[in-house]
């Protein structure tokens, strides 16, 4: 091979060399690019600010200040019925109740809530098939005065059981209704808020709470057994309670995974009273002197102060005819109307 080849050879060697350092440098230097997202700058909205629910507000739901805000709206899409920021107070809506169901974020209509004193009020703020009782309570009994209209409570009937032996009747307190919804206190439906813009803490007397047909039959009768007291809940409680059903099979859970339709399964049964099922405690879980159960019946007294043992032998109607009954244990024998008493012999 001459060298002029040669010389060729090497220069193109040397130019591809160099070509590579250069690509490969190029490449390591330069950084990847970055991916800029274009800041999105939210529309000025051009209107008024108008009264909107900041959640889903069904049928009968009793406004407190966590379910209201104001927020801008367009101004040629405001309607005469809406709240204005300008002309509405806040505060005199709370306690109010939801006539026609409020989605989330849409404006709240004048004639969607219903003032206290209004006609037709608390047949609004009950459920479809529920009903509205009220309560006698003491201060004792209604939590100090803690409880306000759309709380959650339990009741507890404390009474007194007697039975036929000596000694003091049995003492018992029982749970018999559960996740029942405050309607209102002392005629009252809304919260009382204080100068300094706090709830005000007042004692009732009374308390009206929403419960189904069967439950105010079951409540109307307590009242008649014993005192009424008030347990107030957690808003925490829903969750346990909604496990608890659905392993018990109380709550069918719905196929597939629906979240509109697990949602609505859990506001049915976080909003659903419940009756039956219920705990109680007697006195001797308090106090060691106190009876766990009902006080028994003396033994009857045949011919001084001897015990008998009744064996039945038929039936039959008409005044039992005693025979034969002589002093000390006896074994009495009823054959239909007639009844012999057998001496028990030995010791």
């Amino acid at each position: 091979m001459d060298s002029r080849k040669i010389i060729l050879l090497v220069g193109a060697l040397v130019v591809a060399a160099v070509t590579a350092f250069f690509a490969r440098t190029l490449i390591a230097g330069s950084a990847a690019p970055q991916a800029t997202a274009a800041a999105a700058t939210a529309p000025v909205i051009d209107g008024p600010e108008v009264l909107v629910a900041t959640r889903a507000l069904p049928v009968g739901t009793i406004l407190d200040a966590s379910a209201l805000r104001f927020q801008p709206w367009p101004k040629e899409l405001v309607d005469g019925a809406y709240y204005l920021k300008a002309q509405t107070d806040l505060k005199a809506l709370q306690g109010t109740v939801v006539r026609n169901a409020i989605t989330a974020g849409q404006p709240v209509t004048q004639g969607a809530l219903v003032k206290p004193g209004d006609r037709g009020f608390l047949a609004a703020a009950l459920g479809p098939g529920m009903r509205a009782v009220t309560v006698p309570v003491s201060a004792q009994g209604s939590v100090a005065g803690f409880v306000f209209p759309g709380d959650r409570i339990d009741l507890v009937l404390t009474q007194e059981v007697a039975g036929g032996g000596d000694g003091p009747a049995l003492k018992v307190s029982e749970t018999v209704m559960r996740n029942v919804r405050v309607l209102a206190t002392d005629q009252r439906t809304d919260n009382q808020v204080g100068e300094d813009g706090k709830t005000e803490v007042r004692t009732f007397s009374t308390v009206t709470v929403e419960s189904t047909p069967r439950m105010a039959e079951q409540i109307a009768v307590a009242q008649t057994l014993g005192t009424l007291s008030l347990s107030l809940r957690s808003i925490a409680d829903n969750p346990a309670e909604l496990e608890e059903a659905i392993a018990s099979g109380a709550v069918k859970v719905p196929d597939g995974a629906d979240p509109a339709a697990e949602k609505a399964m859990m506001l049915r049964v976080a909003s659903q009273p419940q009756a039956g099922s219920s705990s109680y405690a007697t006195g001797a879980d308090v106090s060691r002197y106190q009876r766990s159960t009902v006080p028994g019946r003396a033994p009857a007294q045949m011919g001084g102060n001897a015990p008998a043992i009744g064996v039945g032998g038929g039936t039959g109607g008409g005044t039992v005819a005693t025979t034969g009954i002589p002093s000390g244990p006896v074994i009495r024998v009823a054959r239909g109307n007639n009844v012999t008493a057998v001496p028990v012999l030995g010791k």
